[in-house]
């Protein structure tokens, strides 16, 4: 059983930064790809970037809506994955969880593809 814990989240002014961790336990991942999505109160679920590894092979890709601001990372050692968020804006405010699955070389921005989830981190970016 996979287990994905994230933290990192808070309340934050406009421009300002933080970083999410997220945390596998349960097994390490030799290949993976991993998520970071988000939810708005009453918005739908929403990709913001994602990471894919296949032994040394790395591929990362990012919303449109984050590009330049945000950089999804990952610690091999620590088994965890992150999401620097710079630059911050009020309409980034959500629930960020992230999300991991077993290689399956498709689509990475689609939720309902990824087999395991965290509970969830609150980010709030105030104006």
């Amino acid at each position: 059983q996979v287990t994905l814990v994230e933290s990192g989240g808070g309340l934050v002014q406009a421009g300002g930064s933080l970083r999410l961790s997220c945390t596998a336990s349960g097994r390490t991942f030799s290949s993976a790809e991993m998520g970071w999505f988000r939810q708005a109160p009453g918005k739908e679920r929403e990709f913001v970037a994602a990471i894919s590894w296949y032994g040394t092979r790395i591929y990362i890709v990012y919303a449109d809506s984050v590009k330049g601001r945000f950089t999804i990372s990952r610690d091999a050692a620590r088994n965890t994955v992150y999401l620097q968020m710079n630059t911050l804006k009020p309409e980034d405010t959500a629930v960020y969880s992230c999300a991991a699955r077993e290689p399956i070389y498709r689509e990475l921005k689609d939720p309902t593809t990824y087999s395991y989830w965290g509970q969830g981190t609150q980010v709030t970016v105030s104006s």
